[in-house]
């Protein structure tokens, strides 16, 4: 997946044998354009929006007070590289592709259920895998010998889908049972997993290319997607055909919408990342206006994550994660070490263990801790086979990563590749470091 910028800062990104973004700029001066057709309960927020962080402030103001009086006992360049030993990963598992061509298979999304247990891929192979995650982990955490397995062996079950994908989501309240997805027709859809049909499609977007789909946490469940023609659309799932409830377009140019996330924690935010450069948060219940807007990264933003519920992290084309105060839009911190410049290299957040992942156009994986700006570890992949031999091919780039949202102490990472190859890591914070760390 290939991003390529122009003069005019609007985004054509393009995709060679993998995931792409082609926003055509329009070069009519339209006004921000807002939208919306809509009645829906919304019992779970006070008619008037309090900012979920306010309540915070203070703790928050005194927490920093407190980290910045550390360095006059440790300089940070001994904080970082203490933190950088806090950890100890082992790759467990790698998991071959079985095509042919570097570029066929291509890991855009990697997704694990609710639970933890199951996770889901999709990509350019217009396949939705899913896989039980202990199916790929070791039973006795011995790291002496990686696991080598191949796709059509390692999956439980494989869902042909009309489209190349290029966002999956588990959709709340459904028992890890329905998975929402959008692709590079425009099309969202949602499929049951138990009876692997597809059960909900909304074609909405005009045929250009959804980026991301994300679903609400309130009841009753709202879905939200972003495409490249330039709106971030959220409607209702309980009705066919998905009823449009509100549609924004962030960028007067009509910068394509690369991704979409509610507030995790239950507020009232939604965000969005998009190819004019910047982020924007709305309030679901008054969007005619961004409440917040992230203005930092030099090129197109391609992922926006919430880590907890007063910071979320951005990552953009110009080869840095940003770490924002959702209180006043400020810059809290700029993580650098991977290289991204024209791909969709992934992004995923740790919330338990206050870790960030990031692929890169190297063709490796950096993990940052919130706290410090440069990597606490990065690994290679290397091209293999499916017998576990290096082979010959090109070297690609990392697409896709995920972690598992479960312990504090240990981790499970996962990470795919522009070759579809998938590598499993496993995590552990080393017992000296569990007493002093703090997040």
């Amino acid at each position: 997946m290939y991003l390529e910028i122009d003069n005019s800062s609007l985004a054509e990104v393009r995709f060679t044998g993998s995931l792409s973004l082609d926003a055509k700029p329009n070069t009519k001066n339209l006004p921000g354009y807002f939208s919306t057709s809509y009645e829906w309960e919304m019992k779970n927020f006070s008619t008037r929006f309090h900012h979920p962080l306010q309540q915070q402030e203070a703790q928050n103001q005194e927490r920093k007070d407190t980290e910045e009086d550390k360095p006059a006992a440790e300089t940070k360049e001994q904080q970082e590289e203490r933190a950088k030993r806090e950890w100890d990963f082992n790759l467990c598992t790698i998991v071959s592709s079985d095509a042919t061509g570097a570029a066929s298979d291509t890991l855009g999304v990697i997704e694990f259920d609710p639970s933890d247990s199951i996770m889901a891929t999709g990509g350019i192979a217009r396949k939705i895998r899913v896989y039980n995650i202990k199916s790929l982990l070791p039973e006795d955490n011995n790291f002496q010998d990686v696991n080598l397995l191949e796709h059509s062996s390692a999956f439980e079950y494989c869902i042909c889908t009309p489209a190349k994908l290029s966002s999956l989501r588990w959709k709340p309240g459904s028992s890890g049972r329905v998975l929402g997805s959008g692709d590079y027709d425009g099309v969202v859809m949602e499929y049951d997993l138990e009876r692997r049909v597809p059960i909900f499609e909304r074609d909405e977007h005009g045929g250009r290319r959804v980026w991301s789909v994300d679903y609400s946490q309130w009841d009753p469940v709202v879905g939200a997607s972003g495409s490249d023609d330039g709106t971030m659309q959220m409607w209702d799932p309980r009705c066919d055909g998905g009823k449009c409830m509100a549609k924004v377009q962030p960028s007067v140019s009509r910068s394509s919408v690369c991704c979409v996330e509610f507030h995790p924690f239950g507020g009232a935010l939604v965000a969005v990342g998009c190819a004019d450069k910047k982020a924007y948060a709305y309030d679901v219940r008054n969007m005619v206006d961004p409440v917040l807007v992230f203005d930092g990264h030099r090129k197109t933003v391609t992922y926006i994550r919430f880590m907890d519920e007063s910071t979320l992290v951005s990552a953009g084309t110009d080869g840095c994660l940003k770490l924002w105060n959702i209180n006043d839009s400020r810059i809290i911190r700029n993580y650098k070490g991977h290289v991204n410049s024209r791909s969709f290299v992934g992004l995923s957040v740790w919330k338990n263990g206050g870790l960030l992942c990031c692929g890169s156009e190297t063709n490796q994986v950096f993990v940052y801790d919130k706290r410090w700006g440069e990597p606490i570890w990065v690994h290679g992949f290397k091209p293999v086979g499916a017998d576990g031999a290096e082979s010959g091919s090109e070297r690609g780039f990392v697409s896709s990563v995920c972690w598992r949202q479960v312990g504090k102490e240990q981790c499970t990472l996962v990470a795919g590749g522009s070759d579809g190859v998938l590598q499993v890591f496993m995590g552990e914070r080393k017992a000296s470091s569990s007493s002093s760390s703090a997040y």
